[in-house]
This record gives structure tokens, C-alpha cells and sequence, in this order.
């Protein structure tokens, strides 16, 4: 059989979870006090339409989709992955808004990021509100799954995302307090946490937990999950700085909101005493600060010193990495074609361009 291409694979995950998702973008059964009374139908309406504003956007769905491939790898049904991968998604969408909140990030997903269009507070709230629907999908997994697994995929969501919130608080201390001296060690600390456990290993896991896996399949997963992981973000800092947007996400906004990366890493270490000093003279500065003229400047400088280059060979380093790992040490991921999918998006992580 012929793989599917990457971009369908993960359509087909989407189409499979979203009105999943939809059914719980609705008020809940209040008790009898706490029901929104008729006056009040315009408030509700409206929380509601910025709850539901990032879901509806909608995104590549990968992480959904690794776990659904990786459980159906294992021999699980679809449906019975698809509560955990419910719940995986809709934690995206949170942590997407609390992140743009927290970076001041002007789009997310070819629109205004939630807080341009309704302010800090209200795109906080709805942050808010959707992880607390998260916990409820993944609740709700224990009418499918029963308590020992669903406590199980609950434990494996919170030991991630405190994986994941230590790495951004600490990206967001070294970008506030200015951090110039670093090196690709630093950037690997925030990524792993951030894109390796969240994006790779954590929905792979949780596939597996759905599957019955033993703690020695969960560790490779792991494992794997730093390799893949690496190779994400690698690839999508270099679209950062070459990417062609079409108006969906801003160019170079890694910075214009002076996060670390291995590009820079890579600059600051190359660059002259001259170039140098200019480029600490330009992180320095806040987001407002900067000049666009400033901002191409720093690209430029990339370009020249082949920072871009060393990312790019850097991130296909992590993916071949990635690739013989899982030939070598996941053969338990034997039922295709999910197995053969998951190569898929394998080859799909670097030679994406978006």
C-alpha cells in the first residue's frame, strides 16, 4: 500500500477529532443556582465565541495524530485513541494562547493572535477555560479506557506539562533578562522540554499507555522523542527566518521577540567584534524597539555567517537520527500502514514549510 502524504494523514486525524471537540465547546449542565439566566445569553454567547476561537482555527493536528498512529501501531483501535487525542489537541490550543499572551505574538494560525483581537484578560480567561475542558475530555476517557488507564494518560499529562511550563518560564527569563551568552546545550534544555516531550514523546506515549505499554516502550519512546523532537524545532526556527508565510504566522519573530535559538547561538559565535556588538545592540531592544530594517538585518547576518545552513544540516542530523532509532529500537510500532505513516511524518517534520 502507498503511503499517504503527511498532509493527508493529518487531515484525516482532523477530520476524525475536531467534532470530537466541537461537542464540547458548550456550556455544561450548571446545577439548578448556577444556570446563566435568560438575560444573560449575550455574555455566555460571547464567551463562547472566544473559547472557541483557536480550536475552530484548527492546525496541523500532528500531535493528535502521532498518538492515534502510534496507538494504532500497537494494535488499538481508532476509537479508542481518540479521547486522549481529544484532549491532547485542546491542550495545544490553550497553551497556543497563554504562549501568545506571554510572547506577544501579533498571529497565530493566519489570524490576529487571541489577545489582539480581545485583550490579555479575556485571552487569558479562555486559555483558562479550555484546559479545564482538557481535563474533562481526558475524564471522559474512562468510558472507553476504564480508571487504570485513564489515570495513567492524566499522570503522563501533568509530568509533561510541567516539563513543558519550566522550559517556557525559563525561555521567557532568558529573553526578558537579556541571556547573550548561551549556547546550543541552553537552547537544547527549553526545546526538549517544549517540543521534544510535547509535540514527540508525550502523544506517542500516550498512544502507548492507551496500548497497555510497559515502562521499557514508554522510555523509547522518550528517547525518540528528544531526536524527533530536535529535528522539529531546528526546522522550525530556519522557517522563522526563510519561511513564506502568506500573512499566517510573522517572519522572524523568534527575533523580534528576542528568543534564543541555535541560529543565533550560531552567530554569536561566528560573527566579528563589529557584527557582534550590533546584534547584542539589536536584542537588547524590546519588540516595539526593533526596526524591521533591524530585524532583516540580523537575517541577513545569518545568512552570511551560515547560521541558517548550520541549523538546516543540524536539524536533518536529528531526523536521520530519529529514523534509525525508530527502525532500530521501536519495531514494537509493528501494525501498518500506521507504522509506515509515522515515517511519514518523520520525513514530513523537516521538509515541511510551515
Amino acid at each position: 500500500m502507498k503511503p499517504k502524504s503527511p498532509e493527508k494523514i493529518l487531515q484525516y486525524y482532523q477530520k476524525r477529532i475536531f467534532p470530537r471537540i466541537e461537542k464540547y465547546l458548550q456550556t455544561p449542565d450548571f446545577p439548578t443556582p448556577f444556570k446563566v439566566p435568560r438575560k444573560c445569553k449575550r455574555e455566555e454567547d460571547f464567551f463562547w465565541q472566544v473559547v472557541s476561537d483557536y480550536p475552530k482555527r484548527k492546525g496541523k493536528y500532528l500531535r493528535p495524530a502521532l498518538l492515534c498512529l502510534t496507538g494504532q501501531a500497537m494494535g488499538v483501535k481508532l476509537g479508542d485513541l481518540l479521547p486522549p487525542a481529544c484532549a491532547m489537541q485542546i491542550s495545544e490550543d490553550w497553551l497556543l494562547i497563554h504562549d501568545d499572551v506571554e510572547d506577544d505574538s501579533p498571529k497565530r494560525r493566519g489570524l490576529p493572535a487571541l489577545h489582539r483581537i480581545y485583550g490579555n484578560e479575556l485571552a487569558v480567561n479562555a486559555g483558562d477555560a479550555l484546559h479545564n475542558i482538557m481535563w474533562k475530555v481526558l475524564l471522559d476517557s474512562r468510558e472507553v479506557l476504564g480508571e487504570k488507564k485513564t489515570f495513567a494518560l492524566a499522570n503522563e499529562f501533568y509530568v509533561q506539562l510541567s516539563r513543558t511550563t519550566l522550559g517556557q518560564m525559563t525561555e521567557i527569563k532568558w529573553t526578558r533578562d537579556k541571556k547573550m551568552r548561551f549556547n546550543v546545550s541552553d537552547w537544547y534544555f527549553v526545546a526538549d522540554g517544549k517540543t521534544s516531550y510535547y509535540t514527540i514523546a508525550c502523544p506517542m506515549r500516550l498512544g502507548a499507555i492507551v496500548a497497555g505499554a510497559n515502562d521499557f516502550q514508554l522510555e523509547k519512546l522518550a528517547q525518540f522523542g528528544v531526536l524527533l523532537g530536535r529535528a522539529f524545532q531546528l526546522t522550525d526556527d530556519v522557517l522563522d527566518v526563510t519561511g513564506d508565510f502568506s500573512g499566517r504566522k510573522e517572519f522572524a519573530g523568534d527575533i523580534y521577540e528576542g528568543k534564543i535559538t541555535v541560529l543565533l547561538a550560531h552567530l554569536f559565535e561566528k560573527a566579528n567584534q563589529v557584527d557582534r556588538k550590533k546584534l547584542k545592540s539589536v536584542l537588547e531592544k524590546t519588540r516595539e524597539e526593533k526596526t524591521k530594517d533591524e530585524v532583516l538585518w540580523v537575517v541577513e547576518k545569518m545568512k552570511e555567517y551560515g547560521s541558517i545552513d548550520y541549523a538546516r544540516k543540524l536539524a536533518l542530523e536529528w531526523k536521520d537520527k530519529a529514523t534509525e532509532y525508530f527502525e532500530s529500537e521501536l519495531g514494537f510500532l509493528s501494525k501498518n500502514p500506521y507504522r509506515m505513516q509515522i515515517l511519514t511524518i518523520i520525513d514530513f517534520i523537516t521538509n515541511r514549510n510551515y
